[in-house]
């Protein structure tokens, strides 16, 4: 979201009872850019706010299991280097996990595979959006 959007939805705000309230999430930049002079309007108005931390290996690894427990897959559906892959790969966001969980799982499917093995996961993880832009500019595709 824009600075600008964020300050018009203050003084909108402004106006409304004093029960309304706004809930907003964002990147860690959010807490750099109200840090700002500029921006001390908007951080006085802030009545709590917190900061997750990405979850550890374990509770990743529980959290693969518990979502394959739900879809009714084997925990042996991911074989024990792809599973580490993937946990390091996703850094304790839950979200890249599950995006890099279902990405391997399409690939395993497509070569009619009950197991993703680590060549599936690495399948996904040399895809541009998993890359920094640094790696995609130095690939050899993106030169020629």
């Amino acid at each position: 979201m824009e600075w600008e959007t964020l300050r018009k939805l203050r003084l909108l705000f402004e106006r409304f009872p004093k029960s309304h309230n706004l809930v907003l999430f964002g990147q860690p930049s959010l807490l750099h850019g109200l840090s700002l002079s500029i921006n001390k309007d908007i951080k006085s108005r802030i009545t709590y706010s917190c900061t997750l931390k990405p979850l550890n290996d374990e509770d990743m690894e529980r959290y693969i299991q518990a979502e394959l427990k739900q879809a009714k897959m084997g925990i042996n559906t991911f074989d024990e280097g792809a599973l580490q892959v993937i946990v390091r790969s996703a850094e304790g966001n839950l979200r890249l996990c599950r995006n890099l969980c279902l990405g391997s799982l399409i690939e395993a499917a497509k070569e009619t595979q009950k197991t993703v093995t680590l060549s599936h996961v690495n399948h996904v993880l040399i895809q541009p959006h998993w890359r920094t832009y640094e790696d995609v500019l130095k690939s050899p595709t993106a030169q020629g």
